[in-house]
């Protein structure tokens, strides 16, 4: 602690609370979602079903492609033939397929591994932290659990995800030097169209989210192909299509969709529902950090590689049906023909189907609903991973998990997504802070009294003493340093404007 108050950098605790409280209150006056776990986030978890949504979706879909029916047609087909010629890549590598990289050789990346990451959406990097590090993380969240005994967390009756998101371990990892430098490396992969855009992918912020804590044989958290970022907000108007990030896709040129273009994202609304669970920050990937030695079929991750032209399928696969069912009249599958491209049709009138997509939700996949994407040949599990690994995955890239957990030990994570420096991002900064300082869960989660009343729950004070200033700056209590060198205007500006949605400008 004593480094960053000698600093010159100010930060809360340096800061009278005076300075910023209309800012500190204004930002954080949205109101918190109710009560719940991560099964509220999914239809599946929830018991749901899939079914069409109100009329107003098929009006939607009509002004989507309105104009571009010709050419979405034509790159549908196009599509289709060059996801078999994927698929049957993946299916033959299987996990190999993922890019790996060690901590050590991120300041030299391969031009292998860098074609690799763009094109697959998914990166493990090695030895992030120490493996005695990650280790201890885990035990300490283990009596971080036993000392709070009321913790929430699904399910219930055998708990693997818990709705912890200030405890020590959590705090320690998100702020961890070598993490924030392992994430500054994946979304310098980004690029902006724009030289003055207000996003910096060199200056992460801290995303508050949750962790797993598998046990062997668990098969309740059997949690499906699915896509974070909102689910209907992908093709409405006011979600996605408020940045026109998927424009080239709903316009016939899904090869030109370029999934890596940030400043296109800046004006997005991905929760439009207030779902519990729903990401309303701008998030370049989800990650988590592992605390355990993980293989295949041991409750890990599974992700589809596809990234691009899998976005491009389940954005477009609303608006076609099959012309003959996949089941023909003596009950045999007959899975060739259904697939084949002359078996489907651009919909003359747009039905109010959004496949997988409920508001308020996750957007989920399945081989019913999405066949062309061959999910059990396409989805892949990530390499075995070892304690203090980090793996990420892109924003837009369909994941899972085992759905059983056939291992002998726990299988535990912790999830620290990657985020930018962007005005969205700050005022979500400053919402966090408050959860933080209150001990309530972070504002895209279910809320509640979270660890409010949790014995052990850092302060500030425990947060600097785990911290450099670079960590106190990505989690909002210190100044972002907008005078630096080798800033771009763009980056400057965002600075200047964080600073003071966080309070420390009047």
């Amino acid at each position: 602690m004593a480094s960053v108050l000698r600093s010159s950098t100010r930060c809360l605790l340096t800061v009278p609370r005076a300075r910023h409280p209309s800012r500190f209150i204004a930002t954080a006056a949205q109101a918190p979602k109710r009560e719940g776990d991560i099964s509220d986030a999914f239809a599946s978890l929830s018991g749901m079903n899939f079914e069409p949504l109100e009329p107003r979706f098929a009006a939607l879909k009509g002004r989507l492609i309105a104009g571009h029916e010709d050419a979405v047609h034509a790159s549908w087909n196009h599509l289709l033939d060059s996801l078999k010629d994927e698929i049957s890549t993946i299916a033959e590598l299987g996990p190999k397929i993922v890019p790996e990289i060690d901590f050590a050789d991120i300041d030299n990346a391969s031009e292998r591994f860098h074609l690799a990451h763009l094109k697959r959406g998914v990166a493990i990097i090695r030895n992030v932290v120490p493996s005695s590090d990650a280790l201890q993380l885990k035990q300490d969240l283990r009596d971080y659990i036993k000392l709070n005994p009321h913790t929430k967390a699904f399910p219930a009756d055998s708990p693997q995800v818990y709705e912890l998101y200030w405890s020590p371990s959590q705090i320690k990892a998100r702020s961890h030097p070598r993490l924030l430098k392992a994430q500054r490396f994946l979304m310098e992969f980004w690029h902006s169209k724009d030289p003055n855009a207000l996003v910096s992918s060199s200056h992460p912020i801290i995303y508050a989210d949750r962790l797993r804590m598998r046990l062997p044989g668990d098969s309740k958290f059997a949690l499906g192909p699915h896509v974070d970022g909102g689910s209907c907000e992908r093709w409405e108007e006011e979600g996605y299509g408020r940045g026109h990030v998927y424009d080239a896709i709903f316009q016939g040129h899904w090869n030109e969709y370029d999934p890596w273009e940030s400043s296109c994202r800046l004006p997005v609304v991905s929760d439009m529902y207030q779902g519990v669970g729903a990401c309303s920050a701008f998030r370049m990937a989800q990650g988590w950090l592992s605390m355990s030695e993980t293989g295949p079929n041991e409750g890990t991750l599974l992700v589809n590689p596809l990234l691009a032209k899998a976005t491009a399928y389940y954005l477009l696969r609303p608006f076609f049906s099959p012309k003959r069912p996949a089941i023909d009249s003596t009950g045999e599958i007959v899975t060739h023909a259904f697939l084949a491209k002359d078996n489907w049709t651009l919909d003359s009138q747009p039905t109010s189907w959004l496949q997988g997509a409920t508001p308020g939700r996750g957007q989920e996949l399945n081989t019913i609903l999405h066949p062309h994407l061959s999910l059990p040949n396409s989805m892949v599990h990530v390499p075995r991973v070892n304690p203090g690994d980090y793996v990420s995955w892109h924003c837009d890239t369909i994941h899972a998990v085992d759905r059983v957990h056939a291992g002998q030990s726990d299988s535990s994570v912790l999830y620290i997504p990657s985020c930018p420096l962007t005005e969205r991002n700050a005022h979500y900064l400053a919402r966090q802070r408050e959860a933080f300082l209150n001990g309530t869960p972070s504002p895209d989660f279910p809320g509640g009294k979270g660890e409010s009343e949790h014995a052990g729950r850092p302060n500030i004070e425990d947060v600097a003493r785990v911290s450099d200033v670079e960590g106190m700056r990505a989690f909002g209590l210190a100044e972002w340093d907008s005078n630096g060198a080798d800033l771009t205007n763009g980056q400057r500006e965002i600075m200047d404007r964080a600073n003071k949605i966080l309070g420390f400008y009047t």
